[in-house]
């Protein structure tokens, strides 16, 4: 689009369509010219209190139009006023308002809050007196946060901490996205932006000025010490086992076993509801049921599984392929068997674990536990001659349980607390995880580029620093941050060329 059209688009007399004129506005006007939006921040439906917020140019002019007085509120400070429709002034509420002068707000633009009563009539009038105020509009969703990205309020990994913060549904999740959004994952990616900034400014200038003699000895041996530190510590941070992703986006716990040993009763039981259809037919799951959990504070995806067993039933023989192919992505694994079923044997327990775990185990399978079911049908001396086959051999951890009289389920609970907790780790111990798939894209994708660092150095300079160049920009996708300005900076700080 020609210079001239926009400035049409800006003064609001261009023939383009109304819709593609808010859109150009939206991306192309600075800052101080941008629409005022507002929306409803707290939850929809009624509540005790209601949080409306304004973030933009005139969220002042809103809030003294909305309060009826000529002055601003005192910044930061939460003030009593009654709320009226400016069109009408009609008394909508008496609430609270909060007014927050720029930069120093969430968006750093001017916001003001209103809080008022939660009831549907209140927040409806509030949202309607707001949209008819010249220069205001509903914001789209994750604006508000959109605009404190903009505004160098928020990093990228700390905008994704926010976004998982208000979704976290367990404790571990809560204290993953809150140290996310804090930004200590933004500060370790930064600090390797950083080194890799220097090194990539030191081997340009060593490119440049390397015939002069005002460089420093030995700067090519510390840019590749740098370079080697920096791989070293992005592969360590790759290879986490996937911590940070299975907290954030739940641990699988596929239940598998044959038919009729209380898979789908094992489901119920451990999400205290009928989650799934249970039957004395073998064969009755064909699908698979998947329910959400909370155990230890930690999020898991169960998936009860169709029976294991060789069977002509096309419909059943698909439910078997895919409870296959849940194991194999299985990130934990409850092998239920039917313990009256059972010789307590060390190695007629193995070869019925066999026939319950994939075909072809991955590199690194997952971790099992064994839970050998209908505990109540068994006499005592079975029970203990079980207990002790499972103690002896190869076998994992296993427990006893009665998913009919509930015996064994904190047994159960206990091992499987202590399995995600290995799994997912302490989410506030040691340096942050990376918690998004596109973590590990980009992360991955800097490493390579490192890797190509010394494969080209011996042979060209320039291509050396180009991937220099290309690891520093997949850092940068992450946090969002990615500017040449400070490869310059860094050459004319630490070299006196030309002096």
């Amino acid at each position: 689009m020609w210079p001239g059209t926009w400035r049409k688009v800006l003064a609001g007399s261009s023939p383009l369509p109304s819709a593609a004129v808010r859109l150009a506005k939206r991306l192309y006007c600075p800052a101080g010219k941008r629409d005022t939006i507002f929306a409803l921040s707290s939850g929809h439906g009624k509540c005790g209190v209601a949080v409306i917020r304004t973030s933009g140019p005139a969220s002042g002019t809103a809030l003294r139009r909305l309060t009826g007085q000529q002055e601003l509120p005192r910044p930061r400070a939460v003030t009593l006023r009654r709320i009226r429709d400016p069109s009408s002034a009609e008394t909508l509420d008496r609430g609270l308002v909060i007014w927050f002068p720029g930069p120093y707000s969430f968006t750093g633009e001017d916001c003001a809050e209103l809080h008022v009563h939660g009831g549907p009539a209140v927040v409806s009038g509030v949202l309607q007196a707001l949209g008819r105020l010249p220069g205001l509009r509903p914001a789209d969703p994750g604006e508000f946060t959109k605009r404190a990205f903009q505004n160098g309020k928020l990093g990228l990994t700390e905008v994704e901490g926010l976004g998982d913060l208000i979704h976290a549904e367990t404790e571990a999740q809560r204290r993953q996205a809150l140290r996310q959004m804090e930004g200590e994952l933004e500060q370790l990616y930064q600090l390797w932006s950083d080194a890799l900034t220097k090194a990539l400014a030191h081997l340009e200038a060593f490119i440049d000025f390397s015939e002069e003699d005002n460089l420093e000895e030995g700067m090519l041996a510390e840019v590749d010490a740098a370079v080697r530190r920096l791989e070293e510590e992005v592969r360590g941070h790759l290879q986490d086992g996937r911590r940070g992703e299975r907290l954030r986006g739940g641990v699988h716990v596929v239940i598998a076993g044959p038919t009729n040993a209380g898979k789908s009763s094992l489901l119920n039981l451990l999400c205290q509801r009928p989650a799934a259809i249970v039957s004395p037919v073998a064969g009755t799951t064909r699908d698979v049921v998947e329910s959400a959990l909370n155990i230890g504070g930690y999020p898991v995806v169960l998936s009860d599984t169709a029976g294991l067993r060789e069977t002509q039933d096309p419909v059943e023989r698909e439910g078997v392929s895919r409870a296959r192919e849940r194991l194999q992505r299985a990130d934990m694994v409850l092998a239920v068997l039917a313990a009256v079923d059972l010789t307590p044997e060390p190695g007629c327990l193995a070869d019925a674990l066999r026939a319950v775990l994939p075909p072809g185990t991955p590199a690194r399978p997952a971790p099992c536990i064994l839970v050998l079911n209908k505990a109540d049908l068994l006499e005592e001396g079975h029970r203990g001659a079980l207990l002790g086959a499972c103690g002896e051999g190869a076998l994992p951890p296993a427990c006893l349980l009665s998913c009919k009289t509930g015996e064994g389920v904190d047994s159960l609970l206990g091992r499987l607390g202590m399995q995600l907790e290995q799994l997912c780790g302490d989410p506030l111990a040691g340096s942050p995880s990376l918690t998004q798939a596109r973590h590990r894209l980009h992360l991955t994708s800097c490493l390579a580029s490192l890797g190509g660092y010394h494969s080209y150095k011996a042979l060209d300079l320039v291509l050396a620093a180009e991937e220099l160049r290309l690891a520093r920009r997949h850092l940068g996708k992450i946090t969002g941050r990615v500017s040449a300005e400070e490869i310059l900076d860094i050459i004319f700080r630490d070299f006196c060329v030309g002096k």
